[in-house]
């Protein structure tokens, strides 16, 4: 991953991102963030786990971010039943979490997600992370990463 990414290392095509956090400050945070970035995108939410399964039958976005603790259906259940479906096998899905207590990083792992993102604190710290993510080649996100690396800086 490139240290410092910026709008030039993200492709101009306008990206259709899905959040699934029940936090409207988190959302405002997220979508703040996005801004910073300068790239064109969609941002579509769920506010809890039943929506965004409902979401996602309707259109796959081109990346997830799926909060842990959320109503009807916590997040890990989510990537439980997202893994098991086919069509959405080349969806890169990141657990975008504040807790990342070994044992439940472990178990998204184990469970089929990309990658492990904590929320952060502030607006541009959270740009600088997902402008990392957003400089992954896509492709990459396919091949499920090692351990060592699921949980990102």
């Amino acid at each position: 991953m490139d240290a410092s990414p910026s709008a030039e290392n993200i492709s101009a095509e306008r990206k259709d991102i899905m959040l699934a956090d029940d936090d409207m400050d988190e959302l405002l945070i997220f979508e703040a963030a996005l801004d910073e970035l300068g790239f064109p995108y969609q941002l579509r939410h769920a506010n809890n786990g039943n929506k965004l399964l409902l979401l996602l039958k309707e259109k796959v976005p081109d990346i997830l971010f799926l909060d842990i603790r959320m109503p009807l259906k916590d997040g890990v259940s989510c990537i439980s039943e997202i893994r098991k479906h086919r069509e959405y096998d080349s969806l890169p899905v990141i657990m975008y979490s504040s807790n990342i207590a070994p044992n439940l990083t472990e178990e998204c792992f184990a469970n089929g997600a990309n990658f492990y993102l904590q929320k952060a604190n502030t607006v541009s710290i959270l740009s600088e992370r997902l402008g990392k993510i957003f400089s992954i080649d896509q492709e990459k996100f396919l091949d499920y990463t090692a351990r060592d690396n699921f949980v990102l800086p």
